[in-house]
């Protein structure tokens, strides 16, 4: 296996060249049923796999729904679809990419929206899980395309509000330029893994991204409030929880970001300070502005309701985790688990290190965590192997670590 070389001992490259237009220049919008037949039948008449990529609104609206779809495919060129002015009818494109590979830049962010559109890869090639796998430090599009093909990406419009229409000229060029290079990439990523030896590997992880299910919705999910770890008593919790929820209702009914409705500060700050009166709520920072005015009533109400509820109904202070505790308090817990925690880490971190790995994508943490607070009762490799597996390990992973973590595992207290 031969590892990849460090960032900081890379041989000298030359300048990249700065890509500030798509070679074909800046395809119209698909904004049309007829267009979008069209797009379609030229991407369907194409070669190779189809650069895919998406466009959200995260930050400005409440949905992670696609604003733009881009894509690419040899012979075909570059393809802008508006499934908004669409209505999300996007049939015509689903059946031209039904036996493709679909290349994607750190696919599981862009899948969800995907897939609320009902377009599912049948098979996947991530160029940024490819990086990783490369032991690259820095994965971003622009450093691998900058590092693997010598072009620097003009950027800037990452975190726009798409949902804006018209779309700007410059944002357009923006989009078409994410797909412009990503078949590039796929084949340099590709011959990448193949001189290291992990392309099967490659494979694995990107078919697990492809096939993962959605994650479980969380079960209270206004205790991931910024700032929440200042709230100290059970009734404060109330209230932030109370505010959480209106606020949440309202940002879904209007599509808007729930931190646009209003800031996780000003939560948390109304939790502490109480405020009964709408005189006490508005001289609050945030509280004071006009936006914030006009609801005044609606986030008095939700106080109110907060205050007003029995203390058997109160949220509890400490909710008991869903897996081990934090691994700072192992040594006073259990010192024999916090052994195996430490014989396993150094064990994981060998490993990655000889086959030029990041140790988390070698192993994901929880559930090195969890193998070691809870191991098998029978510490051998098949038994370990089996447990890895039943917690979604792939092959080649459940191959370099079975046996040093059934080792691991048997760690005592002390030596």
């Amino acid at each position: 296996m031969e590892a990849a070389c460090p960032e900081s001992v890379e041989p000298d490259r030359p300048e990249p060249v700065l890509l500030t237009e798509p070679a074909d220049g800046v395809p119209p919008v698909v904004e049309t049923p007829e267009a979008l037949e069209t797009a379609a039948a030229a991407l369907a008449a194409g070669s190779g796999p189809v650069a895919v990529d998406t466009e959200r609104a995260s930050g400005y609206r409440y949905s992670q729904r696609a604003y733009l779809v881009q894509l690419r495919r040899e012979g075909a060129g570059t393809v802008l679809v508006d499934p908004v002015a669409l209505n999300g009818a996007l049939e015509p494109l689903k059946a031209a990419l039904a036996d493709t590979e679909w290349v994607l830049h750190a696919a599981s962010q862009d899948l969800p929206c995907l897939s609320e559109l009902d377009l599912h890869p049948q098979r996947l090639f991530d160029t940024e899980l490819a990086g990783r796998l490369a032991g690259f430090d820095r994965v971003s599009l622009g450093t691998l395309v900058e590092r693997m093909l010598g072009y620097r990406l003009e950027k800037g419009h990452s975190a726009a509000d798409w949902s804006r229409r018209p779309l700007p000229a410059d944002w357009l060029v923006y989009a078409a330029l994410d797909v412009e290079l990503l078949i590039d990439l796929r084949a340099a990523m590709h011959d990448e893994l193949t001189r290291q030896g992990k392309l099967e590997w490659a494979w694995e992880e990107f078919e697990a991204v492809r096939t993962a299910e959605p994650p479980r919705p969380r079960a209270e999910p206004w205790r991931r409030t910024s700032g929440i770890h200042r709230i100290r008593n059970a009734r404060q919790l109330a209230a932030v929880r109370s505010l959480w929820t209106v606020r949440d209702r309202i940002a879904a009914e209007r599509d808007i970001a729930p931190g646009r409705i209003l800031p996780d500060s000003a939560v948390v700050q109304a939790a502490q300070s109480g405020p009964g009166t709408e005189a006490e709520l508005t001289a609050l920072p945030v509280f004071g502005g006009r936006q914030q005015r006009r609801r005044a009533s609606t986030w008095l109400g939700a106080l109110r309701a907060a205050r007003e509820l029995p203390q058997d109904e109160l949220p509890v202070v400490s909710p008991p985790q869903d897996g081990p505790p934090s691994p700072n308090r192992w040594a006073d817990r259990d010192p024999a688990a916090a052994a195996r925690l430490s014989a396993a880490k150094s064990a994981m971190s060998a490993i990655a290190e000889e086959h030029g790995l990041p140790v988390e994508n070698l192993l994901l943490p929880d559930l090195l965590r969890r193998l070691c607070w809870t191991p098998p009762e029978d510490l051998g490799v098949e038994s370990v192997a089996n447990r890895l597996r039943e917690r979604g390990a792939r092959e080649w992973q459940i191959g370099l670590t079975a046996t040093p973590l059934s080792t691991a595992l048997q760690a005592e207290p002390g030596k």
